[in-house]
């Protein structure tokens, strides 16, 4: 699979990370994050509407946000690997000991919540798609917008996000992930700024970071070329820097 864009502007949002100077300084370092450090709070969002949201989404809608008011845009795909796994955590908690759902865990429990949410927050009908690919949600959520592309939208908002892991979840999942919320947002055009290939891997290692963290340290690092491991496939990055 080769995929090209042009990236028109970013914004992020991770454990101690917000500001464009904060990401800056880490991407001239080894891609690590403190899940300790706090998760910045919205600023674009009003606080009846964040309350409603649980953390990943709070953030993929804060950053989308940030960026259709600074652009404008033409369609939306959010990726997600776990969804709204905190809140549908409490959902079958409560089934468990057959106590009555919460209304609002319930109504916003599905996986195209975030989404939903951010469209609502900016009065903006616009076309858009949620989806899961596991590991790959990020590389997914790219052939997609490469989808939009060729039917002619022209500038697609991507916001990859997951909120925080449950700590019952963490004995089954690799130590290296990342257990706290985070969201990243990319406005794309088409273009060849960017460009990605897929390659066979014979010997996959879960990656150390969400890929559209990876590819961000990868971006913002300045590198020419650099590579995000994928479940089944290593994504070769070429990028351009003006």
């Amino acid at each position: 699979m080769n995929l090209a864009f042009t990236l028109l502007d970013w914004q992020a949002s991770a454990p101690g990370l917000h500001e464009p100077a904060h990401w800056q300084h880490w991407a001239e370092h080894p891609p690590a994050i403190d899940s300790t450090q706090p998760l910045a709070k919205c600023s674009q969002l009003p606080m009846m509407t964040a309350r409603r949201l649980n953390s990943g989404s709070r953030a993929a809608v804060d950053c989308g946000l940030a960026l259709m008011r600074r652009h404008p845009v033409d369609a939306l795909v959010f990726t997600s690997r776990h969804g709204e796994l905190e809140r549908n955590l409490r959902i079958l908690t409560s089934l468990s000991q057959q106590q009555n759902l919460s209304p609002t865990d319930f109504a916003m429990s599905v996986h195209n919540a975030a989404v939903g949410s951010l469209t609502i927050a900016a009065s903006a009908p616009l076309v858009s798609t949620s989806l899961s690919a596991g590991a790959d949600s990020f590389q997914q959520g790219l052939a997609e917008v490469a989808a939009l592309h060729t039917a002619g939208y022209r500038q697609v908002l991507l916001v990859d996000f997951d909120g925080t892991i449950p700590d019952i979840y963490h004995p089954h999942i690799p130590d290296q992930t990342l257990f706290a919320a985070y969201a990243v947002a990319l406005l794309l055009a088409p273009g060849d700024e960017c460009q990605c290939s897929s390659q066979a891997d014979t010997t996959p290692r879960a990656a150390a970071l969400p890929q559209s963290l990876l590819f961000l340290h990868g971006w913002l690092a300045r590198q020419s070329s650099f590579s995000v491991a994928g479940e089944r496939l290593r994504w070769q990055w070429r990028c351009r820097h003006g």
